[in-house]
């Protein structure tokens, strides 16, 4: 199924966190927090002001980004759990 978010709202697809930490120790996944890190699978066509004219989006497909731990709403697509969030919950994108 083709999914395309509406207005400024941006489709996510989680990046799954390390498995170990920096000493070495491996984190069960009952301990794990969710990523903060993901990557824009699509995007809408960006917001409008009061005089219609549309507001372009700053993120693409395909761009690395970083969002707030409980920023955006899961949903299952094609058995894929992926997130909706709107442009201003995205914090950055990461270079």
């Amino acid at each position: 199924m083709a999914f395309t978010p509406l207005h400024d709202r941006v489709l996510v697809r989680r990046v799954e966190s390390d498995e170990k930490t920096a000493g070495g120790l491996i984190i069960p996944d009952s301990a794990k927090e969710k990523p903060a890190e993901g990557e824009v699978v699509s995007c809408g066509a960006g917001a409008r002001k009061d005089s219609g004219e549309l507001i372009p989006m700053d993120v693409k497909a395909g761009d690395k980004i970083l969002f707030g731990k409980w920023s955006g709403t899961e949903v299952k697509i094609d058995g894929e759990e992926l997130l909706i969030m709107k442009e201003s919950d995205i914090l950055g994108v990461i270079a």
